[in-house]
C-alpha cells in the first residue's frame, strides 16, 4: 500500500511542476534534403513579432537548441551561405513542453529569397514529464486507424492493457506521460484498441516532436547588449587579438607618401560573422576592415600584359563624411589554369593538441582538408605531420589520397601543444621532398594556442622567418573558439610568406579550399607593396581604411629585403583612402598638425599644378621565387562620379568596410547607419552565383535588427 502511495505522490509532484513552469524548449536538426545530413554551424534565429529573441549555431551534427523560451508563439529563421533561408512561421511553445522541429534547406546558387513556411499546430502532443512525439494531422491521415485510443496508444510510453482492455498511461510511475488532443488532456482510452508497438517517426516539416524539458539558462537571462546593441551570450573566453589604433588623416602637406603592404587574409570576416551568429560582439580588435572587404571577390578585369595583376582604380563619394571623397585601389591577380599549374608538394601540419577536441575545430578540420585532398591531382604529393605535446610524421610524402584519407580518419585530440616543434618538422619534410619548378606549401591548421617550445608571438615570428627563405609559402587555417589565437597565426601567415583563413564552417572549407584553391595555394606575386603619392595641389588630407598592421615607412617600398604580402593567383585585393579634396578642405580637429618649418617649404611641381590627377599609385613585386622587386606605375585621375552611379565593386567594398567602421564604433563613421549599410549593399548585390553576398546582407539585417532593438530598450 505504502509504495503505490509513493508512486502517486512522486506523480502528482511531476504533474504539478510540468504545469507551474513558465518556459519551454525549442531544438531540432538543420539538414540538407540532397543528402539527408546536418548542415553544421548555420545559423538560426528566434524571432517574434520581427524582433530577435535569441540566435544559435547549430553544432558539428546540425543541431540547435533554444532552452528555457517563454511560453508564446515564435518564428525561426534558419539560414547557410548558398542556401535559400527558411523562416517557418508561428511556432508554439507550450509550458514545461520540448518542441523537437527539423528544418530542411536544400542548396541553390544565386538565391536570395526567404522560404516561409507555417508551423501547424499538432493534434496529438505528449507532456514534457518524459520523452514523446507530436502526431500531426497529416500523420493522422496518414495512420491505418482513424481510433483515437489506436492513434494515442503508439506514443510512446503509452501502451494497451492485456486482452483489449484499453490504454494505460503507464500506471502510476512517476514517468508516466500525460496525452493531450488540441491542449486538453485526452479522454479515457476505449477498449479493444490495438497494440502499436512502433513509435511514429515523422521529421518533415511541421510535424514536431516533444520530449523531455532541456535545463540550460533562459534566453533573456543568457544575453546581455553591447554599446552597438547586438545581443550576446556571455562565455568565458581566452581569445587572443593584436591590439591595433585605426589610421587618423594625415594631411599631404607634411606626409605627400602613404606606404603599406597587401593584405590577401580573410581570415577577420569569417571570425566576425562566427561572433554574430552567436549573438556575441566580437572583439574590436578582431575587426580588420581590410580583411572584411577582401572576403569578396570583386568583378576587375583580368591582367593582359606581362604583370601577373592588374591595377584598377575609381573615385566616388564618401558615405561616412561628406566632406571627403572616396579612392578605391583594386588589384586582380592573373587566374591560372590549375590542371596546368606546376606540381603540388604540400604538407599538412596538424594540431591534435587536448584543445582541438571540440566539434568545431579537430572533426571540422578533418573534414575541411578531406575537400583538398580530393580535389589534388594524381602528380600532386602530400604529406601529413601532426603535433601535440610533440611532433611527428603520420603519413609520409605521397599521392595516394586514400592513405591520407585514412591516417587523418585516424586522428584523434590530446595532449599539449608544441606548436613550434611542429612546424621546424613539416618545413623539414617539405624542403625535403622540394619541387624545384613547383608550389611547395606548408599548410598549418589550428586555433594558435601553442604552449610547449617556442610558442610566444615573437618565438613564431623569427621561427617563421627563417623558414620562408627555403621558398616554402604557407597557408594557415584558424579553427575554433573560447581559446583562439589570431593574433599568433596572424603573424604566422604576414612573416611566412603566406596567406590565413577562419574555417568556421564546412561551406567556409570549401569556399576556401576548393572554389578558391588557386589563390589560397599557387602565389603568383610576392611582397606586393603599394606607395601612393598624393598631389598636394588636389588633395589636402588623407586616410587609409585599413590596412593598420600593415603599414610601411616610406623607405621600405625600395627596399627588396623588406618583406609584404603575396597575391594568389584569381585573388582579388581591395583598398580604400578617404581624402579631403583642396576646393572642399577644411582643416579637422583630427589631423595630425606639424608646426610650419623654419629653414624649408614644401612646395608643389608644375607638374602638381597642371596635371589634375589626385595621386599616383607606385606598385612593387617579385616574381614568385625572385630576388629582385618590378615596379609599376599609375596616375589616378581627378574623374569623381556620384556614388549612385559608382561601380557595383566600389559600392559593395565601400558598404563593407561601413560595416566595418559600425561593429568598432569607428570615430570616422559619423552619421553612418546599419540603414545605410543594407541598402549600398543590396544595391551592389550583382551576380552573386556562391550566396557569399546575400550572406553578407542577412548578417547586417541581424544586426540592425538587434540594434533598433537594443535601442527602444534604453
Amino acid at each position: 500500500m505504502s509504495k503505490y502511495f509513493i508512486f502517486s505522490i512522486l506523480f502528482f509532484v511531476i504533474v504539478i511542476t510540468s504545469y507551474g513552469q513558465t518556459t519551454g524548449t525549442l531544438q531540432g536538426k538543420v539538414i540538407d534534403v540532397t543528402n539527408d545530413e546536418g548542415l553544421p554551424f548555420a545559423s538560426v534565429l528566434l524571432e517574434k513579432d520581427d524582433s530577435l529573441i535569441a540566435g544559435r549555431q547549430t553544432d558539428f551534427d546540425g543541431n540547435y537548441n533554444f532552452s528555457n523560451i517563454e511560453a508564446d508563439t515564435y518564428d525561426l529563421t534558419v539560414s547557410y551561405v548558398g542556401y535559400p533561408s527558411v523562416k517557418i512561421e508561428n511556432i508554439v511553445i507550450k509550458l514545461g513542453q520540448v518542441v523537437t522541429f527539423d528544418v530542411e534547406m536544400e542548396e541553390r546558387v544565386n538565391v536570395e529569397e526567404v522560404v516561409v513556411r507555417a508551423y501547424r499546430i499538432p493534434l496529438i502532443e505528449q507532456s514534457a514529464t518524459s520523452g514523446g512525439q507530436v502526431l500531426g494531422a497529416e500523420d493522422i491521415k496518414n495512420m491505418p486507424t482513424r481510433n483515437i485510443s489506436n492513434i494515442i496508444s503508439t506514443t510512446a510510453g503509452v501502451h494497451q492493457k492485456s486482452k483489449g482492455k484499453g490504454i494505460s498511461r503507464a500506471g502510476s510511475r512517476a514517468h508516466s506521460n500525460l496525452i493531450f488532443v488540441n491542449g486538453s488532456p485526452a479522454p479515457k482510452a476505449r477498449k479493444g484498441g490495438k497494440r502499436r508497438g512502433k513509435r511514429a517517426r515523422n521529421r518533415k516539416l511541421g510535424c514536431p516532436t516533444f520530449g523531455a524539458a532541456g535545463s540550460m539558462a533562459t534566453a533573456k537571462e543568457d544575453q546581455t547588449t553591447s554599446s552597438k546593441g547586438i545581443a550576446s551570450v556571455e562565455k568565458p573566453s581566452n581569445e587572443e587579438y593584436g591590439s591595433f589604433v585605426e589610421n587618423e588623416y594625415i594631411a599631404v602637406r607634411d606626409e605627400a607618401l602613404s606606404t603599406f603592404s597587401i593584405d590577401v587574409d580573410r581570415a577577420s570576416y569569417a571570425n566576425i560573422r562566427r561572433h554574430l551568429n552567436q549573438m556575441q560582439p566580437p572583439p574590436k580588435d578582431a575587426i580588420r576592415i581590410e580583411e572584411m572587404i577582401n572576403y569578396f571577390n570583386y568583378d576587375y578585369e583580368q591582367p593582359k600584359d606581362e604583370h601577373p595583376f592588374r591595377v584598377h582604380t575609381e573615385v566616388s563619394d564618401c558615405p561616412w563624411n561628406k566632406e571627403a571623397k572616396l579612392v578605391q585601389i583594386g588589384l586582380q591577380g592573373k587566374k591560372i589554369d590549375l590542371e596546368k599549374a606546376p606540381i603540388s608538394n604540400l604538407v599538412f601540419l596538424i594540431d591534435v593538441s587536448g584543445s582541438m577536441s571540440y566539434a568545431n575545430k579537430l572533426p571540422l578540420l578533418k573534414e575541411s582538408l578531406k575537400l583538398l585532398i580530393n580535389n589534388m591531382r594524381a602528380k600532386d604529393k602530400m604529406a601529413l605531420v601532426v603535433y601535440a605535446g610533440a611532433a611527428g610524421l603520420i603519413q609520409a610524402s605521397t599521392s595516394d589520397k586514400n592513405k591520407l584519407l585514412e591516417a587523418l580518419d585516424k586522428l584523434e585530440a590530446g595532449g599539449s601543444t608544441a606548436g613550434g616543434a611542429g612546424i621546424e618538422l613539416a618545413y623539414k619534410i617539405a624542403k625535403k621532398n622540394l619541387v624545384a619548378d613547383g608550389n611547395n606549401r606548408v599548410i598549418i591548421a589550428t586555433d594558435g594556442d601553442f604552449n610547449v617550445g617556442a610558442s610566444s608571438t615573437t618565438d613564431l615570428e623569427k621561427l617563421i622567418v627563417e623558414k620562408r627563405k627555403d621558398d616554402i609559402f604557407l597557408t594557415v587555417l584558424g579553427y575554433g573558439m573560447g581559446n583562439y589565437k589570431d593574433n599568433r597565426m596572424e603573424v604566422l601567415a604576414d612573416k611566412g610568406n603566406g596567406n590565413y583563413a577562419y574555417i568556421d564552417n564546412i561551406k567556409e572549407a570549401k569556399k576556401t579550399l576548393v572554389k578558391e584553391m588557386g589563390g589560397t595555394l599557387y602565389t603568383i606575386a610576392k611582397d606586393v607593396k603599394l606607395q601612393i603619392e598624393f598631389n598636394p595641389v588636389e588633395v589636402k588630407s588623407y586616410r587609409l581604411v585599413g590596412y593598420e598592421n600593415r603599414l610601411l615607412n616610406k623607405e621600405d617600398f625600395n627596399n627588396d629585403a623588406k618583406d609584404a604580402g603575396e597575391l594568389g593567383a584569381g585573388h582579388t585585393v581591395t583598398a580604400l583612402y578617404e581624402i579631403v579634396l583642396a576646393d572642399n578642405y577644411k582643416e579637422s580637429k583630427r589631423e595630425k598638425k606639424v608646426d610650419a618649418l623654419i629653414y624649408q617649404k614644401n612646395k608643389a611641381t608644375s607638374l602638381a599644378h597642371s596635371s589634375k590627377d589626385l595621386m599616383t599609385i607606385k606598385l612593387r613585386y617579385k616574381e614568385p621565387k625572385g630576388t629582385k622587386s618590378v615596379l609599376m606605375a599609375l596616375p589616378v585621375p581627378k574623374d569623381i562620379k556620384p556614388i549612385a552611379e559608382a561601380s557595383e565593386n566600389f559600392r559593395f567594398a565601400t558598404s563593407v568596410a561601413g560595416f566595418g567602421m559600425l561593429l568598432r564604433a569607428s570615430k570616422f563613421s559619423n552619421d553612418l547607419t546599419y540603414e545605410n549599410v543594407l541598402s549600398l549593399a543590396q544595391g551592389a548585390k550583382g551576380a552573386d552565383k556562391e550566396g557569399y553576398r546575400q550572406e553578407f546582407i542577412r548578417m547586417v539585417k541581424n544586426v540592425s535588427s538587434m540594434s533598433a532593438q537594443a535601442n527602444k530598450q534604453k
